[in-house]
């Protein structure tokens, strides 16, 4: 089976069924209104920024891409690049390149010109698409890119230098195309978080998709009844697999574009929202909109809510502590995965090991896992290693880079260059990424640990933990410290907090700042080692 097949199993099923909902807050200033400021218009109704689309529009929406696609000559293993923020036109399209049996190519909303040059240029990509908040990036660089054929618009407003999806695809057959398709065939290029470097293309198979759909319902038990919270960009692995449960199983989902706490929690009472995926600086900014009494629980219906997880980095223990306290009856869960293993899944928590919080747990399902050393054999138990994880899921390899893919694949396993460790109990614990680890003096440092730690202050909000050169020690570790807003917090104060830890893994320099997170919500760590190191190389050549 191919992950088309669901889609169209759907459209036959449940045709008139609600797919999926777009919740698009209405803008003001250049920024998204609060519900507070929209609820002050007058004449203001929730039909004005909501929209939605039944299984069976979805489905034939995705057919007339794909016919669109394919009267262009587009055919089985050429690429199409999707450059668009979420909408509701945002899946018909990655599913009308897949039904063509070309490669989808998601890009990431934040890349520059340069970068979305470099990786429709990297993909090879034939064809790209993009909506109006790209118009200008587009067009920097339409004429340099080495093997765009078309230009697709999504929007009103065309440029001159692209065609328009929405009235080309308005004289394409409905029809499904007659493509022949097999779990082995080539799918889609999803890039890595270009958190150690430059992106690199990874190709998955159908079998990776389809098997990442097994996968989240085996975890979360998603029905048909269930309705599915996307905030997240679906051109992450992490957005769009999570919603395969939603895919799989027939329900609906709604696509929120807003991170704002108020909109989301009036979301999902409003949608009967009963599964919610967030980052960890949301159910943050959640439970402090809840302690400051701009949300007040009591206003909103949200006893169908049965689940809230986490994935995409480490989730501080004393966060889900304080998130209990405000949501008794929720069941949390966290997944771990990385783009090269089709996002998250490979290694799962399980909503019945509450009690394990912390670490991300066990093999996930249909997946195997183990930690080895630099040699790549197998550790004991309690120490620390690289993690290794193997299933149906792994890329295939890096697109055109031979040398990358072998670094990271040998015998069907993915070494995944983060760092763990396994309890007593089997469960997983991730100590930092394997290029992270700072090295002070001949101790290792991972970050992860000390960043744990600080969260559980109640004046942080946020915290990264980089390593600084020193001509002494090779490095010392730097806490980059962002503080809640109305709270107040010294060098010193933080500097007795962290008494409680080893000395060795105190922070030698406190830096109240705030902490960069790219959209899948990891810590952007090469810009703040860009923005600091490059200062203390220069503090420490005056003071030589």
């Amino acid at each position: 089976m191919v992950i088309a097949e669901l889609l169209e199993r759907n459209a036959a099923q449940f045709p008139e069924d609600v797919a999926l909902v777009e919740i698009n807050p209405p803008a003001a200033s250049g920024r998204r209104m609060t519900w507070k400021e929209y609820s002050l218009i007058e004449g203001s109704t929730k039909d004005a920024f909501r929209t939605e689309l039944t299984w069976k529009e979805f489905d034939r929406k995705a057919n007339r891409f794909a016919n669109l696609l394919l009267s262009r000559g587009i055919e089985k293993g050429d690429k199409v690049a999707i450059l668009l923020m979420n909408c509701l036109e945002w899946l018909p399209i990655y599913f009308g390149i897949l039904k063509t049996g070309a490669l989808a190519v998601p890009l990431n909303y934040r890349y520059t010109a340069d970068e979305i040059k470099y990786c429709t240029d990297l993909s090879e990509a034939d064809v790209l698409i993009f909506g109006p908040e790209f118009t200008g990036r587009v067009e920097s660089i339409c004429n340099r890119l080495k093997r765009v054929k078309y230009t697709f618009y999504v929007g009103d407003d065309c440029p001159t230098f692209a065609e328009s999806y929405d009235r080309l695809v308005t004289y394409c057959s409905t029809k499904a195309p007659n493509i022949k398709l097999c779990e082995d065939d080539e799918a889609a290029i999803y890039f890595s978080s270009g958190t150690t470097g430059f992106p690199k293309a990874i190709i998955h198979a159908h079998r990776s998709l389809i098997h990442s759909c097994r996968v989240e319902q085996n975890h979360h038990g998603q029905t048909k009844e269930d309705v599915f919270l996307c905030i997240p960009p679906l051109y992450h692995t992490g957005a769009k697999m999570h919603w395969f449960g939603s895919l799989i199983s027939g329900g609906k989902a709604v696509l929120l574009k807003s991170v704002k706490p108020e909109w989301i929690i009036r979301t999902a009472s409003e949608e009967k929202c009963t599964i919610v995926w967030l980052l960890v600086p949301w159910a943050q900014d959640i439970l402090d909109a809840v302690d400051r009494g701009d949300i007040k629980l009591e206003d909103y219906e949200l006893s169908q809510w049965r689940l809230m997880h986490i994935g995409a980095q480490p989730v501080p223990p004393s966060l889900i502590k304080r998130w209990g306290e405000y949501f008794p009856n929720q069941e949390y869960d966290t997944n771990y995965g990385l783009s090269e293993s089709i996002g998250p899944g490979c290694v799962h928590l399980g909503v019945e090991n509450i009690h394990k919080v912390g670490a991300i747990g066990k093999a996930g399902y249909g997946w195997d896992v183990k930690i080895v050393d630099e040699n790549r054999k197998e550790v004991k138990r309690g120490e620390v290693g690289e993690l290794a994880v193997k299933g149906p899921g792994v890329m295939l390899c890096y697109f055109n880079d031979e040398k990358s893919t072998n670094e990271v694949l040998e015998d069907g396993w993915l070494f995944t260059g983060d760092m763990a460790k396994e309890d007593e109990d089997g469960f997983i614990y991730l100590v930092d990424r394997k290029k992270d680890v700072i090295i002070s003096g001949g101790e290792n440092i991972y970050p992860v640990q000390i960043e744990d730690f600080l969260r559980t202050c109640d004046a942080i909000k946020d915290v990264a933990v980089i390593g600084l050169p020193d001509k002494r020690l090779g490095e010392i570790t730097a806490a980059i410290i962002e503080v809640k807003e109305g709270e107040a917090l010294t060098e010193e104060e933080v500097n007795d907090f962290c008494l409680d830890l080893p000395r060795y893994k105190r922070p030698h320099k406190i830096i109240f700042a705030d902490v960069p997170r790219n959209p899948t919500g990891k810590i952007e760590k090469p810009r703040l080692r860009k923005i600091y190191c490059g200062e203390s190389l220069v503090e420490s050549q005056l003071n030589g």
